[in-house]
């Protein structure tokens, strides 16, 4: 790990123009100067994703139980940022009524736009089985209940244990 100072001067008096900034640098070897530059500028682009993923995909939603299910849940999310850019050519733009018309489509109005495109191209499932009674579960198929764990609650605080009686 390398840590990096950043600091902007003023021509003429040489004083700090603006405050420092400390990068963090971890990998196999440092990068020049100028290359740093341009990964630090391309860090805009990154937190506009987090920012759709996790509004708009709903990365953070799901509650899963364990390391595995999270980290395929994660997988999904640069696909489905994939499937959102390549579809931008192909919906036909659908907005709320209060929503000012766009040029150029962004990710979040073109998640907003899918459904006519996904209708379209359909679904490769069976059809949904008639109403009735299930098969219900396979005979000799164990059973096994999902892991919980504990609720941890906050205790009372010091001022809290008393209570307080008014006269």
């Amino acid at each position: 790990m390398t840590l990096i100072l950043v600091e902007r001067l003023e021509a003429v008096t040489g004083q700090l123009k603006t405050q420092p900034l400390w990068l963090v640098w971890v990998g196999i070897q440092m990068p020049s100067l100028a290359e740093i530059w341009q990964l630090y500028l391309r860090r805009f682009a990154l937190e506009h994703w987090y920012r759709l993923a996790k509004q708009t995909l709903h990365w953070t939603v799901p509650k899963l139980s364990t390391p595995e299910q999270c980290q395929r849940w994660s997988d999904l999310m640069p696909l489905v940022t994939w499937q959102l850019w390549l579809a931008k050519d192909l919906v036909k733009e659908t907005r709320l009524p209060w929503q000012k018309s766009l040029s150029e489509l962004t990710p979040g109005r073109v998640a907003q736009s899918m459904l006519p495109l996904l209708i379209g191209i359909g679904t490769p499932t069976v059809a949904p089985k008639r109403r009735g009674n299930s098969d219900g579960w396979q005979p000799g198929k164990a059973r096994t209940k999902r892991c919980r764990y504990p609720v941890v609650k906050k205790g009372k605080g010091r001022l809290q244990k008393s209570p307080k009686s008014i006269s």
